[in-house]
C-alpha cells in the first residue's frame, strides 16, 4: 500500500478526497454562506449578472465572482439548484490544496511519502475540509494562493539563472484567481506571513534578480485580481462605496474578539490535535526532525499568520483555516519523526503522547462505529448495506490497536486516512436518512391569538397567483429554497410597498406582529407559516430566519 502511494500520491490525494466528499456531496442543507453564492450563481444563468453580481435582486459586491462563476457553470450544466453540481468546484479545490502542499513539500526537499502525509493531514483536517460547506469562497481563495505560493517559491528558489516564463505566468494567474475569489484575504492571511517567514529564512539563499521576476508576478497577479473592485467601482459608484465601508467597518466593530482568541488554532486540525501541538514545540523538535531548515520556515509561516490574524478585530473560527495550512506541514515533520523512530524509542515520555493520540482515535472510532450499529439496529435509518463500513470501521480500529503495539505508525495513519473517508460518508449518509423523516405540517403555535401552521417550501412554491415579496433580507435560505428572487420591500427601516393590487409578503415572527402597522391602509390576511429548519426548535442549530410567516395583502 505504502508503494503505491509512493508511485502515485498526487492521484491518492485526488481520490482520498473524492471518496470522502464526493457520495453525499449534496445531502447536506445549504448553509448561509453557500446560499448567498448559489444565489448569486443562480442569477448569473437567469438575469446574465456575471460581472455586476446580485443576490435575490439587489448588487452583491462583498465578494469577488470567481466562485459563484465555477458555481454557475456547474449549475449552467446540471440544473441551478443541483447543489451537488453547485457544491462539486468547492471539491476541487480541495483537491487541488492537497496537491499543492504535496508540491510544495517537496520543493522543501521532503520524501515522497513525507509529502504524502502532509497533504494528507491538509485534507482531513477539520476545519479545512468543513470550510468547503461552511464558507466556499474560503476554500477557493486559500486553495489558488497557496498554488500561487508554489510558483512563487519555485520561482524564489531555482537555481538556474533564467526562469521558466511559465511559473511566473502561473504564479500571476493563481495570485490573480485567490483575489478574484475573497479579495486581499488570502493575501493577507496566507501569502504576507509565507513571504515574511521565507525573507526572514531564506533571503540569503535567493539571488537578487529572482526577486524582479517575483515582484512582476506579484504586481501583475494584484492588478487582474483587483481589476473586477475597479470596473464595479467605476460603473456602480454609489453602491460599490456603500458596500465597502460596510465591510471596513466589520473589520473593526463586528465580531470584536480579544488578541488571544485564535492562539488555540491546533484544535482546528481535529483528529491530528495532539501532533499539531507537540509539532509546535521547537525545543523539542529541533533535534528531531529529519530537515531543521524547512521546519524553522513552515514554523515561522505558522505563527506569523495566527500574529497577523490575532491584531484584526473581527474574529472568526473560520478565519483560522489558512493557518491550517503551513500547520499541516509543521505536523508532518512530527509524524514522520515518529514514524522514522517510534520503534526505537525508550523515553516513555515520547511514547506516551503517540499512544494517547493514536489509541484515543482507535476507540473513539470503535465507540463511534458501535453505536452507530445500535443506533441502525434500533431504528429504521439503517439497513445492513449501511451498517457493513461500520462493521469495517470496528475491525479497522481493532486493527489500529494491534498496529500501535508493533509500532507501524506509517501504516496507521494511513488506516486513519481510510476511517475518515468511511466517518464522513457514513456520517452523510445517515443524514440524508434523517432528512427524509422530517416533516413540517401540522405543527401548530400561537400568534396574536390566531392558530399558525407550519408547512415546508413546497407550500410557498405553490402559490402562483400573486407576487411574493420579504420584509426580511436575513431569510437568505428561504430564498434560495424558494428557487427564484423573492424581492426585499423593506431596506435600511424604509418600507417600498409594491404598486401591485394584491400580493403576498413573508415576514420574521417579529415583522409579522406588527403587519398591520406596516400596511395601515391595506387589508392583511395570515395564510400560513413556512419553516425550513431540519431540526428541532430546542436544538443550537435552530434558526429563525429560517422561519417566516406569510400574509396577503390587498390595496
Amino acid at each position: 500500500m505504502i508503494k503505491i502511494i509512493e508511485k502515485y500520491p498526487i492521484l491518492t490525494i485526488i481520490l482520498a478526497a473524492a471518496l470522502m466528499l464526493l457520495p453525499f456531496l449534496g445531502v447536506m442543507e445549504v448553509s448561509i454562506m453557500e446560499a448567498r453564492n448559489f444565489i448569486t450563481a443562480r442569477e448569473m444563468l437567469t438575469d446574465g449578472n456575471w460581472i455586476l453580481t446580485t443576490m435575490n435582486g439587489d448588487a452583491r459586491y462583498e465578494k469577488p465572482p470567481l466562485p459563484t462563476w465555477f458555481a454557475a457553470s456547474m449549475g449552467g450544466l446540471f440544473g441551478a439548484q443541483n447543489v451537488w453540481a453547485m457544491r462539486f468546484p468547492g471539491v476541487v479545490m480541495l483537491m487541488l490544496l492537497g496537491v499543492m502542499v504535496f508540491m510544495l513539500s517537496r520543493k522543501l526537499d521532503l520524501t515522497k511519502l513525507h509529502s504524502f502525509i502532509n497533504s494528507l493531514v491538509a485534507i482531513t483536517s477539520l476545519y479545512i475540509v468543513t470550510i468547503v460547506f461552511e464558507a466556499p469562497s474560503d476554500i477557493y481563495t486559500h486553495a489558488l494562493m497557496l498554488s500561487g505560493i508554489y510558483f512563487i517559491f519555485s520561482i524564489l528558489q531555482t537555481q538556474h539563472k533564467k526562469i521558466a516564463v511559465y511559473q511566473w505566468i502561473f504564479a500571476a494567474l493563481f495570485i490573480a484567481m485567490s483575489v478574484l475569489s475573497k479579495g486581499p484575504v488570502s493575501i493577507y492571511a496566507l501569502f504576507l506571513p509565507f513571504i515574511i517567514a521565507y525573507i526572514i529564512h531564506y533571503r540569503k539563499d535567493t539571488h537578487t534578480k529572482k526577486w524582479l521576476s517575483f515582484s512582476t508576478s506579484l504586481i501583475i497577479g494584484l492588478a487582474i485580481g483587483f481589476s473586477w473592485y475597479f470596473y464595479v467601482r467605476l460603473v456602480d459608484f454609489e453602491t460599490f462605496s456603500r458596500i465597502t465601508n460596510e465591510e471596513t467597518n466589520n473589520w473593526t466593530g463586528y465580531n470584536v474578539r480579544p488578541f488571544y482568541y485564535y492562539w488555540s488554532f491546533f484544535t482546528q486540525s481535529g483528529v491530528w490535535t495532539i501532533p499539531a501541538f507537540i509539532s509546535l514545540l521547537y525545543p523539542y523538535m529541533k533535534s528531531r526532525v529529519i530537515n531543521l531548515k524547512a521546519y524553522q520556515f513552515t514554523l515561522l509561516w505558522v505563527f506569523i499568520a495566527v500574529i497577523l490574524l490575532s491584531i484584526i478585530p473581527e474574529k472568526k473560527s473560520r478565519y483560522l483555516m489558512p493557518v491550517l495550512i503551513p500547520l499541516a506541514l509543521n505536523i508532518g515533520f512530527y509524524l514522520e519523526y515518529i514514524i522514522r523512530s517510534f520503534k526505537t524509542l525508550k523515553d516513555r515520555r515520547e511514547r506516551l503522547p503517540v499512544y494517547l493520540n493514536f489509541g484515543l482515535i482507535a476507540i473513539v472510532l470503535l465507540v463511534a462505529s458501535v453505536s452507530g450499529i445500535v443506533l441502525g439496529y434500533n431504528t429504521s435509518y439503517l439497513n445492513i448495506l449501511d451498517i457493513l463500513p461500520l462493521l469495517l470501521i470496528v475491525v479497522l480500529s481493532g486493527y489500529l490497536i494491534v498496529q500501535l503495539k508493533k509500532g507501524t505508525i506509517q501504516t496507521i495513519v494511513i488506516v486513519i486516512l481510510g476511517c475518515f473517508i468511511l466517518l464522513v460518508n457514513i456520517s452523510l449518509n445517515v443524514y440524508s436518512k434523517y432528512l427524509t423523516t422530517i416533516t413540517h405540517t401540522n405543527k401548530t403555535i400561537l400568534m396574536d391569538n390566531n392558530k399558525e401552521v407550519t408547512y415546508s417550501i413546497e407550500k410557498l412554491k405553490e402559490l402562483k397567483d400573486y407576487p411574493v415579496y420579504s420584509l426580511s433580507q436575513n431569510a437568505i435560505e428561504i430564498v434560495w429554497e424558494y428557487g427564484d428572487k423573492i424581492p426585499y420591500i423593506y431596506k435600511d427601516s424604509v418600507l417600498t410597498t409594491p404598486n401591485d393590487q394584491k400580493f403576498y409578503t413573508l415576514s420574521i415572527l417579529k415583522d409579522s406582529l406588527n403587519i398591520e402597522k406596516m400596511f395601515p391602509k391595506a387589508k392583511t390576511r395570515y395564510l400560513f407559516t413556512i419553516d425550513i429548519n431540519n431540526v428541532a426548535k430546542e436544538n443550537k442549530r435552530h434558526r429563525s430566519r429560517k422561519i417566516a410567516s406569510l400574509f396577503l395583502v390587498e390595496q
